[in-house]
């Protein structure tokens, strides 16, 4: 839409765009910094020597360039200001792709430029949003898609002058995060700068909803919108009605979600000095506030009367509606339990169910009193039906989720916060649900504990209509503890979950074991050789033996004796009864520290080396001119070790080394489909190790192990989290992975979550881009 000679404020959005472009430029000096200081501590990192080499040249790269960039960019964002919207002419504005061949470079610059603004887009949105809107009341036209107020405007004029100064795109790769984390900052505070002025000058944003609307009849050509030239079409994608900004944000985000444009593994991280961590659970949760905070000013809208903070009650006439759509949804979907829906079936019920979701919405607005109530039937009406048609649920299952769309649209017209909290136990049932049945086929599902337990909680709720989110929030807390049974049910992993505890138990108890001998020991001269055995390798035997057969066992007593009277051998012997009384008792000795090493799977020629070892230090012993032990300190460690349990702290279990070829060995059990994933000793962020403790029991995910693909769901973690099982849906075999490879597996992209935001999540964007193709949908 051109913009009219006469627009009076005009020069104001000029001034407020110099401004911006003013602190970006100025900003570069920092971007410049962030940059040079990363470089700087990768080629300080160690690595192979092809890698040590390209982050070598980077550095060099960047070095050499890093100048006639900083000056191509200034000058490449003060040039844009040439662009902005002045007095320009009634000419229809062509695409920014035109009808011209693109060179490979220039897609590849947007393309990257696409994945450098998504989080850009996300975490400044609810910021850059109001002003864009303001920048467009005073200009009167939508900003244009070459705006540099946009952030996916400055990021290609970056990409652009990268390449065009000598530098290449893989290094721009390399330096990714840092550079999204600076100019993320320096993005928000140029957006509060600009905000600030349009404060200072008055300028008020107008949320009037009836201007917003575009009827076609009204419309002219060129208030058509503009399609989209690529899949990466938030580039080049300018907002043009009620919901445009969450068209524009699920498009973005849909990309990340699924992948699309980007390498397995990309990680985007949010930029620093926001209220949400760099971990990508932290971002999904930013991308979700962002479609909330959409929805909010959807609903907020003059003209519909929404009340974030308070409901007022139901009218009469809608409350006997919302009981009558009960019992005619109740003897409807009684009548699709007929069908048996298999997957031949499966197309029919769904079409089923969306009529009968889209009937029941146009009913009830029929009976709605206000405008507000009119607008919360529609948005929840539009979730439902993108619920109802996501492919991943089985049939079976979304015959119920059906059946929760009057309880919600109960609870969302008596509970405003239902548009505003994520965490609404409403949303989080659905998307937790929605979450564990998205693995299974519908064959695979039909007839388990699990559709059945989502079928009791359907019926749950529809028993009790009027207890709100209490009642959703008991459901919820029923159907976590039946996850915690129901995803170890299975004879095969209950068996390996069975042999993952005693694993954890048995490394645990080691490091216990291990922690205690060295205090009892501290005070007592003992050889160094001899101390290093006990720690090293007895405190292992002490463990298994407990965790095989109990800490107070005959056998596990008898090895914590054994460790006894090895310090007491190894120690002096000043009189001639001492030393008798060691050569009486060595072959009983040597014959039990043989089976406590058999024990742990040292046998043969590694165990005969082994107690040549505590021989020969036997024997200097014998002869050594030290202070001998005291029988009562000796004595008194034998107690000790004997009780060693009660006294015990609860230890902090690290890294803990696993095979998968010892675990039948060392506790004389079948594991038998059982793949042992084991911590290399890779580095790994903190952030990825902090998501990897908070993965939700239940979720299916993509598992990418030695080169072939599996769908598993993640059934079961040990107590201290350092042990995490998966179990794959084909052929039930079971993934034992250690924590800190857990997290290398996420930050890898080796593990992804099927569904990364949540059924409630996507459903709401859905419903926004409806709303924005169709805004008198909402109070029709």
């Amino acid at each position: 839409m051109p913009t009219p000679p006469s627009a009076p404020h005009a020069p104001l959005a000029r001034m407020a765009r110099q401004r911006f472009v003013q602190g970006l430029c100025t900003g570069i000096v920092q971007l410049d910094k962030a940059l040079l200081d990363f470089l700087n501590q990768l080629i300080a990192q160690t690595g192979t020597a092809r890698e040590m080499q390209e982050r070598r040249d980077s550095w060099q790269r960047y070095r050499d360039q890093r100048q006639a960039w900083a000056r191509a960019l200034a000058l490449a964002w003060q040039g844009a200001l040439a662009s902005a919207p002045t007095a320009r002419s009634s000419a229809p504005v062509p695409l920014d792709l035109g009808l011209s061949l693109l060179g490979d470079d220039v897609v590849e610059n947007k393309i990257l430029a696409s994945r450098m603004a998504l989080p850009l887009m996300d975490a400044a949105g609810a910021v850059f949003d109001p002003l864009r809107q303001r920048t467009q009341q005073l200009e009167q036209q939508d900003l244009p898609s070459s705006d540099i107020l946009r952030p996916e405007t400055c990021c290609l004029l970056l990409v652009e002058q990268w390449v065009d100064n000598g530098l290449q795109r893989g290094d721009l790769h390399t330096v990714m995060e840092p550079l999204q984390r600076a100019l993320g900052e320096l993005l928000l505070a140029q957006y509060q700068v600009v905000a600030q002025l349009y404060d200072e000058q008055g300028v008020v944003l107008n949320t009037d909803f009836r201007s917003r609307v575009r009827r076609a009849a009204d419309a002219g050509p060129s208030s058509a919108p503009a399609a989209p030239h690529s899949r990466h079409s938030h580039l080049g994608s300018g907002p043009g009605g009620l919901a445009s900004q969450a068209l524009v944000q699920a498009q973005s985000t849909g990309h990340a979600a699924s992948g699309m444009g980007r390498p397995a593994g990309y990680a985007m991280s949010a930029p620093a000095g926001l209220p949400l961590g760099p971990t990508p659970v932290a971002r999904a949760r930013m991308r979700a506030q962002g479609v909330m905070a959409q929805l909010r000013r959807l609903l907020s809208q003059p003209v519909t009367g929404f009340d974030l903070v308070q409901a007022p009650p139901a009218t009469q006439a809608l409350t006997q509606a919302l009981a009558a759509q009960r019992l005619q949804a109740s003897a409807f979907y009684s009548g699709l339990d007929t069908l048996q829906p298999v997957l031949p079936q499966g197309p029919q019920v769904v079409v089923q169910l969306v009529g009968q979701a889209r009937e029941q919405s146009s009913e009830l607005k029929k009976k709605a009193a206000s405008a507000s109530e009119k607008a919360i039937i529609e948005v929840v009406a539009l979730m439902f039906q993108s619920i109802l048609t996501e492919d991943r649920i089985p049939s079976q299952v979304r015959v119920w989720f059906a059946r929760l769309q009057v309880p919600v649209l109960r609870v969302a017209l008596a509970e405003p916060d239902f548009f505003s909290n994520l965490d609404h136990p409403a949303r989080r049932l659905i998307d937790r649900m929605g979450a564990c049945v998205m693995g299974f086929d519908a064959t695979a599902i039909d007839g388990t504990a699990l559709e059945a337990e989502v079928r009791r909680i359907v019926q749950v709720i529809e028993q009790y209509p009027e207890t709100g989110q209490r009642v959703f929030q008991l459901v919820y807390d029923e159907f976590e503890k039946f996850l915690a049974k129901f995803l170890t049910a299975r004879q095969s992993t209950a068996r390996l979950v069975s042999v993952a505890q005693q694993v954890e138990q048995r490394e645990t108890l080691a490091i216990q074991y291990t922690i205690e001998l060295r205090s009892l020991l501290k005070d007592i001269p003992v050889r160094d050789e001899i101390r290093d055995f006990l720690f090293k390798t007895w405190a292992e035997v002490l463990a298994l033996s407990a965790v095989r057969d109990g800490a107070q066992h005959a056998d596990t007593l008898h090895y914590k004796r054994t460790a006894t009277d090895l310090v007491w051998a190894a120690s002096a012997k000043p009189n001639r009864s001492e030393r008798a009384q060691v050569i009486q008792s060595l072959p009983g000795l040597l014959a039990r520290l043989r089976q406590g090493l058999a024990l742990i799977g040292t046998e043969g020629e590694a165990q005969d080396a082994q107690i040549k070892q505590l021989t020969d230090t036997l024997a200097e012993a014998f002869v050594a001119k030290t202070a001998a032990i005291p029988a009562a300190q000796i004595e008194a460690m034998a107690k000790r070790l004997a009780n060693l349990e009660d006294f015990m702290d609860d230890a902090t279990l690290g890294d803990m080394p696993l095979s998968g070829d010892n675990i039948e060995m060392m506790l004389g059990m079948d594991a038998t489909g059982l793949v042992v994933i084991a911590d290399t000793g890779a580095p790994v962020d903190e952030a990825m190790l902090a998501w990897a403790q908070q993965l939700p029991l239940g979720v299916w995910y993509q598992l990418d192990h030695n080169g072939s693909t599996a769908q598993v769901q993640y059934v079961w973690h040990s107590a201290r989290q350092q042990l995490h099982l998966f179990a794959a849906a084909v052929d039930g075999s079971c993934y034992l992975i250690q924590l800190r490879r857990l997290a290398a597996y996420l930050q890898a992209g080796l593990l992804v979550p099927q569904d990364e935001e949540g059924l409630t999540v996507r459903a709401t964007r859905d419903a926004l881009a409806k709303i924005d193709a169709n805004p008198e949908r909402l109070l029709s």
